[in-house]
């Protein structure tokens, strides 16, 4: 019988929970959505014996008056010997909204405040569910889906999923300042400083994957000091982050526009750390790349 592997997936309304059940179960997971938290015990104890091993749950603010419960209980299966690995789906405000405006769905919170007699705008529901669910952000892995593409999130989920849990998960992001920084970033690094291959008007449709870029980068010595410093600092903090009984540790590394150098040291930082384990490499603002 197969070791029962769960996923529980939580989040904010609108970040992309529903593609990423759908990815889930098109995987060959037993999926189930708006579970109650008290079932949550039940639930997975009558799928020990499930034949696929696998199992995905989406709990989020939907399930009244129980979400400040399930801390505990994610400790309590998991001191029982589940495997369980939970993923945390978020967005910026304005991302949410725009996702509301054109889905023209309500927030799961508008019914709930309003027989209460509180007649909430969207901005004060978004705000009321962050609130809510700011306990379960620190229990997984987060996934910052603002700019991401469903194709994109999918492929994020997917790699995710099938990553070993042991030991830390490290995950190198590229990113585009203009766009913003993850939020689900642990530890951030700025590297507009370095060459920049956009000033080439040969090397301006590339990015850093490609192997002209990579060459042109790797001719200059502050871009190789640069991979080599950021390498250093996270061989020497990754131990006391792993002492500190984090799954996950994200890394994020921006350029101006998210194509180049950025890339570029994302890639070569996932190779330098092949020897760590599981290794996630992905570019935020690059879908074709993730």
């Amino acid at each position: 019988m197969p070791e029962l592997n769960v996923v529980l997936l939580t989040g904010i309304s609108g970040s992309g929970k529903s593609v990423a059940l759908r990815l889930l179960e098109d995987a060959g997971y037993t999926c189930v959505d708006n579970l109650p938290v008290r079932f949550l015990h039940e639930f997975i104890g009558s799928m020990r014996g499930d034949p696929t091993g696998r199992v995905a749950i989406s709990i989020d603010v939907r399930s009244p008056g129980e979400l400040d419960e399930l801390p505990d209980i994610i400790t309590a299966l998991s001191a029982m010997g589940t495997q369980l690995r939970v993923v945390f789906l978020d967005a910026d405000d304005q991302t949410l909204i725009q996702r509301y405006s054109e889905s023209r769905r309500r927030h799961p919170l508008s019914d709930r405040l309003a027989r209460k007699g509180v007649a909430a705008s969207l901005e004060q529901c978004i705000a009321q569910e962050r609130d809510q669910l700011a306990p379960l952000r620190n229990l997984g892995h987060v996934i910052d889906t603002s700019g991401l593409t469903p194709g994109q999130l999918r492929t994020w989920i997917r790699d995710l999923v099938q990553a070993d849990r042991k030991p830390l998960l490290l995950t190198f992001e590229s990113f585009a300042f203009k766009k913003g920084v993850p939020s689900d970033a642990d530890m951030v690094f700025d590297v507009r400083c370095l060459p920049n291959p956009h000033y080439d008007p040969l090397l301006r449709p590339l990015t850093g994957k490609d192997q002209p870029v990579a060459d042109w980068l790797g001719g200059f010595d502050d871009v190789a000091q640069m991979a080599t410093d950021i390498e250093a600092f996270i061989r020497k903090w990754l131990p006391r982050y792993t002492e500190d009984t984090r799954s996950y540790l994200t890394v994020a590394i921006g350029c101006t526009g998210g194509k180049h150098r950025s890339v570029y040291l994302v890639e070569t930082l996932g190779k330098r750390f092949a020897d760590h384990g599981p290794v996630l490499v992905r570019h935020r603002d690059q879908p074709t790349l993730s």
